[in-house]
């Protein structure tokens, strides 16, 4: 009689407990962030390593420095889409200009390449309470020797540059890290709750 009382106990409780639970995931998943709205309208930059080696990182920074100080001076007083877009592209071999004399200062002899399209592909990042999704989006991509390292971006045009994105964290780790926090703390409520009953 005992254990049926402990048996309806622990029914009751994993019926009334665990729902909650998966209720209160997609709460905290849709608020835990907010949406960063980038403008439709905007042009971006992005910057691909060679590699995650520090040397190779290090020169990622280097350029980045060179370009982003360059084309922000170039923008800094335009409003208007279309004329940012004629500029920048109109400039591009300055840009590879840029990069070459960079690399040359630094004793680098990685090749490079410099696009400028509107489907350029960014992944998911979070900056703080923000998130920035996923997508292609219009954007300035210099992708430095193999392109396999970890990137920088930021918008060029209106000038968010100031923010620096490669601080940004992948959600999807995030949230693979607390689903293993709470699989691990679930796991041991149920060793001890059965460990429990068969005490009883």
């Amino acid at each position: 009689m005992k254990k049926l009382v402990f048996f309806a106990f622990i029914f009751f409780l994993f019926f009334f407990t665990f729902p909650n639970i998966g209720v209160s995931e997609q709460s905290n998943s849709d608020s835990e962030y907010d949406v960063e709205v980038i403008p439709d309208e905007a042009i971006r930059l992005r910057i691909l390593a060679n590699s995650d080696s520090e040397e190779d990182q290090e020169l990622k920074r280097v350029v980045r420095d060179q370009v982003n100080e360059e084309i922000t001076e170039w923008v800094a007083h335009i409003t208007d889409i279309d004329e940012a877009r004629e500029l920048i592209e109109s400039r591009i071999p300055k840009i590879e200009a840029i990069i070459e004399d960079t690399l040359q200062e630094e004793n680098a002899d990685n090749d490079f390449d410099v696009e400028y399209g509107s489907n350029v592909s960014f992944p998911m990042k979070l900056y703080g309470p923000y998130l920035y999704p996923a997508g292609e989006y219009e954007a300035v991509l210099i992708t430095i020797g193999e392109g396999q390292g970890e990137n920088w971006w930021c918008v060029l045009f209106p000038p968010l540059c100031f923010l620096d994105f490669e601080s940004g964290t992948s959600v999807a780790a995030e949230e693979t890290d607390e689903t293993e926090e709470e699989e691990a703390e679930e796991a041991e409520v149920k060793f001890f709750l059965f460990e429990w009953f068969d005490w009883s």
